[in-house]
């Protein structure tokens, strides 16, 4: 069967405003995640391992690193001209404002669609951690003769109430939204759990020109809240499960249907540990469904003599003499002699020097950690040297300030 021809645009200008201060010099999308990835990586992984290479980034918020990012890590062919990963900034062209909304964002490059002239567009999120077969969902969508599909995942009816809920009939069409309610709408088929909107859209190409037309001569600039709901009474929205996409490779005893919403430092810090273990529940070394990776140009990671237990090294690592547990350790960082590092995420080019003890904490690229530093132990001191997050979690933001040893 012919493939529909397809026009990719991943929405990834989020400010990231409960990420900080880890969004202090980046937007949300370019935060470094697990071992060797940003988290606009796996957004990007899904798209190009679902065969769909036309591909335009839309960015926003300190977007530079971002830009760096892409044109570093995602260079598809210079030869097939529809294979590109392409940076869009704002454009500016209804006046001098940024993106206002999702619908927003997309409304102000449509030309980008009319040049391309797709059957159908896809609008993504670069927020979340999952794989996804996207093919899928577009199978889903053709079967049903959709105007417009969302990805849909299945929730816990009692946590429900957090999400915006998708209700809908036996046949998956949507018939109304609830926002955030407390007596949210259970799945038809199961009463033990309701659809929550995964912010990931299929439309037809027509029905999206016209929508956005409409919506932006109301000044509606959201597709949750405003596009999508104008079109639910034609009967031709739906919801697709994502619990019924199927990954190859995916083990056994993962977690299934592994979707992670990373945009709270603790959220962030769980989907880490996730990782790790004999068991994770997120599987990174999938080699059928590969999450691509930063290129790093360097050598091998260097053990001169350490304990090291269910952790992650990066590429370029040297450890001198440390005890490592439970951690995400990223390419080129340095760990001196009688460091310990616990339940923890460092970060690029990061140096730990002896004698120091951290737990619980995130160290942001290219700091110093001076020597006899303890970090994660006593809250009250820590505040005056470091940002702690609401969880309890320390984070030392790029460019830190514990580069000098600190003084009782």
């Amino acid at each position: 069967m012919a493939r529909s021809k397809v026009l990719a645009f991943v929405l990834a200008g989020g400010k990231g405003e409960r990420l900080f201060p880890l969004t202090a010099f980046r937007s949300k999308p370019a935060v470094p995640f697990g071992g060797r990835y940003r988290i606009v990586d796996f957004a990007l992984s899904n798209f190009i391992n679902s065969h769909i290479y036309s591909i335009y980034l839309l960015v926003q918020y300190k977007s530079q690193s971002l830009i760096e990012h892409a044109r570093q890590n995602w260079v598809l062919s210079p030869v097939i001209k529809d294979h590109f990963v392409t940076v869009v900034p704002p454009q500016m062209r209804m006046g001098p404002e940024w993106f206002q909304g999702t619908a927003d964002a997309v409304f102000q490059n449509i030309n980008l669609i009319q040049q391309h002239n797709p059957e159908l567009v896809i609008v993504f999120g670069a927020d979340h951690i999952y794989r996804m077969d996207i093919r899928q969902m577009i199978d889903f969508h053709l079967k049903n003769d959709a105007f417009v599909t969302v990805a849909a995942r299945p929730v816990p009816l009692e946590q429900a109430s957090a999400f915006g809920i998708i209700q809908t009939d036996g046949q998956r069409r949507i018939s109304g939204f609830q926002e955030k309610p407390k007596r949210p709408a259970h799945m038809p088929d199961d009463p033990s759990r309701a659809y929550v909107s995964m912010g990931n859209y299929i439309f037809n190409k027509d029905v999206l020109l016209d929508s956005l037309a409409k919506a932006q001569r109301k000044k509606q600039h959201d597709f949750g809240a405003h596009v999508i709901p104008g079109l639910v009474d034609t009967g031709r929205v739906f919801a697709y499960d994502f619990a019924t996409n199927i990954i190859p490779g995916t083990m056994p005893y993962e977690e299934k249907g592994y979707w992670r919403d990373v945009g709270t430092i603790s959220a962030y810090f769980d989907a880490h540990m996730d990782m790790l273990g004999d068991s994770p529940l997120f599987e990174v070394d999938n080699r059928l469904w590969p999450i691509h990776p930063s290129g790093y140009e360097g050598p091998a990671v260097r053990i001169l003599r350490g304990d090291i237990r269910n952790s992650m090294i990066a590429e370029g690592t040297i450890i001198r003499k440390a005890k490592i547990r439970n951690s995400v350790i990223r390419s080129g960082v340095v760990i001196e002699d009688n460091v310990s590092i616990e339940d923890s995420i460092i970060m690029e080019h990061a140096v730990v020097k002896k004698g120091s003890s951290i737990r619980r904490t995130i160290v942001d690229k290219q700091n110093i950690i001076n020597e006899g530093e303890r970090i994660g132990f006593e809250p009250d001191k820590d505040r005056f040297r470091c940002y702690i997050d609401r969880s309890g979690i320390a984070i030392i933001p790029k460019g830190g300030r514990l580069t000098k040893k600190h003084k009782e």
